[in-house]
């Protein structure tokens, strides 16, 4: 959600200008300082210090591999692919990936991508299908590359019931997340209960889709951001 996502100088919705045209596409490859690993089975099937990083105009960066740092014949076929001479790895038919020693969920991590979280004394707001469902001074803030703004909201400041859903989400800089459907609205909130320890101050609070809510922030209305979740698939 930074080189070529997004709001990403190369993403579909780019916040800034160029002084010269863009290509349509474009692929940028660089190394990786990171050392990583992949799981299958119980086995290590990846151990690289040799990374290579590859960003592509709408599309998640994926890490490439030299082929000797990888156990080809214990990778389904389907897995794998080859590209500019090295070895990728479909990320999600692996048990589990390392970066360094800590799990790395959900895709890469991009270099470019940043997260900062900051408390918030702003009065917000958030109302569904005209019900206040959440109202508090004592939000976090949560400002991440390519997306609006995030709300943390206090459990205790929200007002409607939060009914647990079935649908999980994994994100690579913040961890396994836990939602829930509000005043009828399906998978409308979410929580980290054990978030990764850089964004550690939203542990257990609250967080609304700001693309599916009404919100209101220092009594002046905001307008729905179009992304990607602004319907749940």
């Amino acid at each position: 959600m930074s080189l070529t996502l997004g709001t990403g100088p190369f993403g579909s919705h780019s916040q800034g200008s160029f002084n010269f045209e863009p290509p349509e596409t474009v692929e940028y490859l660089e190394r990786s300082p990171r050392w990583v690993r992949g799981r299958l089975d119980g086995e290590t099937v990846v151990d690289s210090r040799d990374v290579r990083l590859l960003h592509e105009t709408g599309k998640l960066p994926v890490w490439l591999f030299p082929e000797e740092d990888v156990r080809l014949e214990l990778l389904p076929e389907d897995a794998v692919q080859r590209r500019h001479g090295l070895v990728e790895i479909d990320f999600g038919a692996l048990d589990e990936w390392l970066e360094e020693d800590e799990l790395q969920p959900g895709h890469p991590r991009d270099p470019y991508h940043r997260i900062d979280v900051r408390n918030t004394s702003r009065r917000l707001r958030v109302s569904i299908g005209g019900e206040l469902v959440a109202d508090t001074d004592r939000a976090v803030v949560l400002f991440e590359t390519g997306l609006p703004p995030r709300w943390y909201v206090p459990r205790e400041d929200v007002r409607a019931e939060l009914e647990r859903s079935d649908y999980h989400t994994a994100c690579p800089y913040k961890g396994e997340a836990t939602h829930y459907s509000v005043a009828g609205e399906d998978s409308v909130a979410w929580s980290y209960p054990d978030p990764l320890w850089e964004v550690e101050p939203i542990r257990d609070r609250v967080a609304f889709y700001d693309e599916r809510v009404d919100l209101e922030v220092d009594g002046e209305a905001w307008e729905r951001p179009e992304t990607p979740f602004s319907r749940r698939e």
